[in-house]
C-alpha cells in the first residue's frame, strides 16, 4: 500500500482532462501522484494494524466521553448552580460516584438524563481504561526501546507505531522527520538562506513527538539541557522546542529501527513475517 498525501492529488485532479471530483478522478490521481513521486510504501498489518485499530477506538471513545462529561455538566449547573464537580474529575470513579449519590433525589426530566449520563460515561471510562491496558500489554511487544525513551508513555509510543506504518519504509532519519513535519523547510532570500517551521507531514506524528518533548522539558535530563543550549545560542524558546523536537524525531527513528530489527531477528518475529 502506498499512501498519497492529499496535497499531491491536487495538481493531479488539475491536469486531468475530466474536471470534477469522484471517486474515478480521485483513483487516478493518487496513482499519477504514486508513479510522480517514487513515494516509500506503507505497510500495516499483524500486531502494528492491531495497535492502530485499537488507538484509533480509544480515541473515539474518549471524544464520546466527552460530549457525554460536557452534557452532564450542563444538566448538573442547571439543577444545582452553586455545585460543580472536580475539574477533569468526571473520568474518575469516586468522582462519578459522588455525583450519581447526589443526583439519586435529582427530580424531573433533567435528573433522569443526568443519572443516564453518570452511567454511560462510567461504562465508556471502564472501556477506555480496558484498551490502555490491552495496548500497554501490546506496546511493550512490539516497541521496548521506544518505551525506554524519556517522556514517550505507551499510548504515545503506540500512536508512533500506528502512524509510522513500518519504520523501515524509510531510507534516513532526514526522510523520517520530513515526513511529520519535523524538519524546517529552507527559504532563500537572495544568497541567504534560512529556515521556516514546517506545517506539513502528518500531524498525529508531530503531535506525538511535540509530547515527548514537553514531557521531557517537565523533567531534568538531556530534554531541558538542550533547550537551555539552545536559547544559550540565541533561539527563542519556540524555536529550541523545533529544534528539540527534531531531535526527538532521530532518537524515535533509531529505536523504531531497532525495534523492527529485533523482531525480525526473533522466532516469534520471522513466524508472524511467515
Amino acid at each position: 500500500m502506498i499512501r498519497v498525501p492529499p496535497k499531491l492529488m491536487a495538481g493531479a485532479r488539475r491536469s486531468s482532462r475530466e474536471p470534477g471530483k469522484s471517486d474515478p478522478i480521485d483513483a487516478l490521481a493518487v496513482a499519477r501522484a504514486a508513479l510522480r513521486e517514487d513515494l516509500p510504501v506503507a505497510t500495516l498489518d499483524g500486531p502494528d494494524r492491531e495497535v492502530r485499530l485499537l488507538v484509533d477506538h480509544r480515541e473515539d471513545l474518549v471524544a464520546e466521553r466527552t460530549r457525554a462529561q460536557n452534557r452532564l455538566r450542563w444538566h448538573l449547573h442547571e439543577l444545582d448552580p452553586g455545585h460543580e464537580p472536580v475539574a477533569r474529575g468526571l473520568d474518575r470513579m469516586v468522582v462519578l460516584a459522588a455525583v450519581e449519590r447526589d443526583l439519586a433525589a435529582a427530580p424531573g426530566t433533567v435528573g433522569r438524563i443526568a443519572r443516564e449520563l453518570v452511567v454511560r460515561i462510567r461504562d465508556l471510562t471502564a472501556s477506555i481504561n480496558g484498551l490502555e491496558r490491552e495496548i500497554e500489554g501490546l506496546v511493550a511487544d512490539l516497541a521496548p526501546s521506544l518505551l525506554a525513551l524519556t517522556g514517550c508513555g505507551p499510548l504515545t509510543a503506540a500512536k508512533l507505531v500506528g502512524e509510522t506504518a513500518g519504520i523501515g519504509r524509510f531510507r534516513s532519519r532526514a526522510a523520517f522527520a520530513r515526513h511529520n513535519g519535523s524538519a524546517p523547510l529552507p527559504v532563500w532570500s537572495g544568497n541567504t538562506e534560512r529556515h521556516r517551521l514546517s506545517r506539513t507531514g502528518n500531524r498525529q506524528i508531530n503531535v506525538a513527538l511535540h509530547r515527548i518533548a514537553i514531557t521531557q522539558l517537565q523533567r531534568e535530563g538531556p530534554g531541558r539541557s538542550y533547550l537551555e543550549h539552545r536559547r544559550v545560542q540565541g533561539d527563542t524558546k519556540p524555536e529550541a522546542i523545533r529544534a528539540l523536537r527534531r531531535r526527538i524525531s532521530d532518537e524515535v527513528f533509531r529505536r523504531m529501527r531497532n525495534d523492527e530489527a529485533a523482531r525480525a531477528a526473533s522466532p516469534s518475529g520471522l513466524a508472524a513475517a511467515a
